[in-house]
């Protein structure tokens, strides 16, 4: 039995108990019943053990049960340690603190939380050169004054992005239930596929989704730019197109000189990207909000083929379009990017929305 069950007013009757019953531990079960019928009941290993320990160690319970570690008090001089290990170095875990210090971790637990610290995850976010920063500020700088002089301008901005798709996808490894259902998910299938998919916003539609060549490189981007893209441009109205600016990422096969040329002669001043009249390194939160949320309810369940996952991709796309409000948060959210990052002078920002 767990003597740390008992008060110490307790442990101290079931020693006096059990020198009463003269070292018989069941005797001393039968006395201590008899006197304390209300009590909880120790058994007669429990008053072996407190008298043991008080003859050892000078305390009822001088260790843990099952452990054979030692109890020791919280002092001051151990929680500025603690403090003072996690202020040194913030991303250590309480495991660690545990094993360092020879305490358990729900007590490093209660160090932690008594002086008010919080358990927080480390974001990811985008690496930056050296010479990124005063880019990406210039280029905030520069939407910003656009929607001064015209606050439709994020509406001219065709904001398009390409992600992969594969069998696998991703899915949420946590589950709510009464009792753990034992639920798995295959992984590392035998037949495996992925699907490379285009998207873009432009106003207040979503253009696309539309498959990709597999592997693609910088010839099939120009056979996109030159032959697909006008297609999927075909519902916006020739007035937009004209003043239409283009956004892409700097991926290697949007550098490639023939596809810049391309553009050049598309959107002439127009595009923005690597090479292009401005390289902003910031691109709306709806590009990863698009992915996200697409990839969320893509993968829902597991996928069976590359007919389905693309079926999957084009249902889900069709939802997204009815969310209300959602391309005018999309507009909303590249403004706030664009001051956020030149608060941050050009650094990264993504973690403080």
């Amino acid at each position: 039995m767990n003597m740390y069950r008992f008060t110490n007013s307790e442990l101290a009757d079931i020693h006096f108990i059990y020198g009463l019953a003269d070292g018989n531990g069941r005797a001393a079960v039968r006395l201590y019943r008899e006197r304390y019928p209300t009590r909880r009941q120790p058994n007669h290993q429990t008053f072996a053990r407190v008298y043991q320990n008080l003859v050892e160690r000078g305390s009822f319970r001088a260790t843990i049960e099952g452990t054979g570690r030692r109890r020791i008090a919280r002092t001051p001089i151990f929680e500025e340690g603690v403090l003072h290990a996690v202020d040194q170095t913030p991303g250590t875990s309480v495991r660690a603190l545990a094993a360092s210090t020879g305490r358990f971790p729900t007590t490093i637990h209660r160090v932690l939380q008594g002086a008010a610290l919080h358990h927080f995850y480390v974001q990811r976010v985008q690496s930056l050169q050296t010479d990124d920063p005063p880019r990406r500020v210039t280029f905030a700088q520069w939407f910003l004054n656009q929607i001064a002089a015209n606050m439709h301008f994020s509406s001219s901005v065709l904001f398009c992005d390409e992600a992969t798709f594969s069998r696998e996808g991703v899915f949420n490894t946590h589950m709510w239930a009464l009792n753990n259902p034992h639920s798995t998910r295959p992984r590392a299938m035998p037949q495996r596929f992925t699907v490379n998919v285009w998207a873009g916003i432009e106003g207040d539609s979503l253009l696309g989704p539309y498959i990709l060549p597999p592997r693609p490189d910088s010839h099939k981007y120009l056979v996109f730019l030159q032959e697909v893209l006008p297609e999927l441009l075909t519902d916006v109205p020739a007035p937009i197109r004209c003043r239409m600016w283009f956004q892409q990422d700097g991926a290697l096969s949007h550098y490639a000189r023939h596809a810049r040329e391309h553009l050049n002669r598309t959107f002439p001043n127009r595009w923005i990207g690597r090479g292009g009249l401005l390289d902003p390194q910031i691109y709306p939160l709806w590009i990863f909000f698009l992915w996200g949320a697409m990839k969320g309810l893509v993968f829902d369940t597991p996928v069976v083929s590359e007919m389905d996952l693309v079926a999957r991709i084009s249902i889900t796309a069709a939802r997204i379009r009815e969310m209300p409000g959602v391309f005018e948060d999309v507009r909303q959210s590249m403004s706030r990017r664009c001051r956020a990052c030149i608060h941050a002078n050009g650094r990264n920002f993504e973690h403080i929305l």
